[in-house]
C-alpha cells in the first residue's frame, strides 16, 4: 500500500494545497498525492490559494505559474509580503518556464520549479525535499 513507504507520521499528516488554474492537473497532482497519504487541498488561482492560506496551515505549496486572476508570481510576491516564511514551502510545477517575465522570476528569486510534464515519483521527491527542509 502507498503510504506504507512514508517514513513518519509527520508526513503522513502533511497537508498540501495544489494551485492550478486546469481542473485536471490539479486532480491528478491531488490525487497522486493523496494516494501516498497526504492531505491534499486545490485552488484555481493565486486568489483563491491566498484565501484558503489565510484559513489553515499547508505544509507544502505546489503553484502552477500561469494562471488567470492571480498567477504564481503575483502568488510569491502576496508570500513575500504577508507569509514570509511560507515561500520555503513554496514550490512551482509549470510548463510555462521559458517566457522572459518567467524566466527572469525564477532566476531572481532561485524558486524550485518541477517542470510539466514531471513523472510522478519527482513530483514525491519534491514534496519530500520541502517537508525535509522544514525540519
Amino acid at each position: 500500500m502507498p503510504t506504507e513507504r512514508l517514513s513518519t507520521t509527520d508526513a503522513r499528516r502533511a497537508c498540501i494545497l495544489v494551485v492550478d488554474d486546469e481542473p485536471l492537473v490539479a486532480a491528478l497532482i491531488a490525487d497522486a498525492l493523496a494516494l501516498e497519504g497526504y492531505e491534499v487541498e486545490t485552488a484555481k488561482d493565486g486568489r483563491e490559494a491566498l484565501e484558503k492560506i489565510a484559513a489553515r496551515s499547508y505544509d507544502v505549496i505546489l503553484s502552477d505559474l500561469r494562471m488567470p486572476q492571480l498567477d504564481g508570481v503575483g502568488l510569491y510576491r502576496e508570500l513575500e509580503q504577508q507569509h514570509e516564511s511560507l515561500l520555503l514551502r513554496l514550490a512551482f510545477v509549470s510548463g510555462t518556464t521559458e517566457p522572459p517575465e518567467y524566466a527572469r522570476f525564477l532566476e531572481q528569486t532561485g524558486a524550485t520549479v518541477l517542470s510539466k510534464p514531471f513523472a510522478v515519483a519527482d513530483l514525491h521527491r519534491l514534496v519530500q525535499r520541502l517537508l525535509q527542509d522544514q525540519r
